[in-house]
């Protein structure tokens, strides 16, 4: 496994690769892996010739009193279980290699809408660098396919509109949340809770479970089994931020005609932030 730290040189990699007639996926990744990261990779070896994982802690993710300076930094490690999984590159490039200007001469990419429910409410800048530096990636790798995880269903959603509608040649491929033996979805930032906190934070599974099967027994009451839902999230400890019902392919309020439910929330254990969904037909 090479890894590779310049543009320049990952490009002209690559571009031995594609002569080759090679395929190529890549991952984004902010570094701190886990086994939902490790899943993309193999999903990628399944469907290209070459795997290639970015590790990219982006400063634009975060703003003042958010977590970029203790953010997991674990490159070291990373590159092991890459390496391990079967990547072929890792594209770990400084802050420099991404903004040769630094972030107040970079041009940003928006994405409307998307961008602006959910986590865009409580954190407006963030789908906004999701969509800048995802775009900037993906001209310097010009991969054939792009792997997300569906945990961050928004920030897929989001990527794959701006795929469509600036036309990058790459196909946006979700691949299903991995979740630990207790339902929790697996993050990052769950390196932040202690066992006690990590059992609590599993009920924010269950909550989205109850309110699937309600729906599938002929519900359509969003609202209250909203309200119902964020009760519950409350009395297990948790700090709502929202939760709340879309259709899964547009991320408009889910009606009493939407086949294709997601149900997105995102809430507070003490300090961190959890995110999580379950999307289903009905």
């Amino acid at each position: 496994m090479d890894v590779i730290q310049t543009i320049n040189e990952l490009r002209t990699r690559l571009k031995r690769e594609r002569n080759s007639g090679n395929s190529i996926s890549f991952i984004s990744t902010m570094g701190a892996l886990h086994a939902g990261h490790i899943s993309l990779v193999l999903h990628g070896k399944g469907i290209s010739d070459i795997t290639v994982a970015g590790i990219f802690l982006n400063p634009s993710h975060f703003v003042e009193g958010e977590d970029y300076d203790k953010y997991p930094r674990t490159l070291e490690i990373d590159c092991s279980k890459l390496e391990a999984s079967g990547c072929d590159i890792v594209f770990a490039p400084s802050v420099k290699e991404i903004y040769p200007l630094g972030l107040s001469y970079q041009a940003t990419v928006e994405v409307p809408f998307l961008s602006e429910r959910f986590c865009g409410k409580t954190r407006p800048h963030f789908f906004n660098a999701i969509a800048t530096v995802v775009t900037k990636l993906l001209n310097i790798v010009q991969p054939d396919f792009a792997l997300f995880g569906e945990k961050d269903f928004q920030q897929l959603a989001v990527c794959r509109r701006l795929v469509e509608t600036l036309n990058i040649p790459t196909q946006v491929v979700g691949v299903p949340t991995v979740r630990d033996d207790n339902g929790l979805a697996l993050s990052s930032r769950n390196g932040y809770l202690n066992e006690a906190e990590i059992e609590q934070a599993s009920h924010l599974y269950q909550v989205l479970l109850n309110a699937k099967r309600k729906i599938l027994e002929h519900s359509s009451n969003y609202s209250e089994i909203e309200s119902e839902a964020i009760e519950a999230l409350t009395r297990f400890g948790f700090t709502p931020d929202y939760f709340s019902f879309a259709d899964a392919l547009t991320l408009e309020p889910a009606s009493d005609d939407t086949t294709n439910v997601v149900i997105l929330c995102a809430v507070y254990l003490d300090s961190v932030r959890l995110i999580d969904n379950i999307s289903f037909s009905k």
